[in-house]
């Protein structure tokens, strides 16, 4: 099993609004928006983009690297691979799981939408 590559990055904001016009003015595109104090951003080309959600002030905003995996089944037949959350629809359309690397950081690992369902 392997990554294709880094897919983006998601980042946590106790401001989302400043946060948005931080990075757009670094030449991020907003790309959508939700209806929830979230959105997609991506400054050029088919590169990782930003995803960038405001959580309560109770939580410590946190950047996550998400990696791209082509074949979710072939992934959990990985040896060697500290799989912390199985696969799971999100609401926005991917299949996402979280793994634990050697030094103890989290991963999130994002496959394809299941289709035929």
């Amino acid at each position: 099993m392997t990554t294709e590559r880094i897919e983006s990055l998601f980042l946590t904001t106790h401001t989302w609004g400043q946060a948005a016009k931080f990075f757009q003015s670094l030449g991020f595109s907003l790309e959508f928006e939700t209806d929830h104090h979230s959105g997609q951003f991506r400054s050029r080309g088919d590169g990782p983009y930003l995803f960038i959600a405001e959580v309560p002030a109770s939580e410590p905003p946190a950047v996550q690297a998400v990696l791209k995996v082509p074949d979710e089944a072939a992934f959990e037949a990985a040896a060697g691979v500290e799989l912390l959350t199985p696969f799971e629809d999100t609401h926005w359309g991917s299949r996402d799981a979280t793994v634990r690397d050697p030094d103890g950081r989290i991963w999130r690992l994002q496959a394809p939408a299941r289709t035929g369902k």
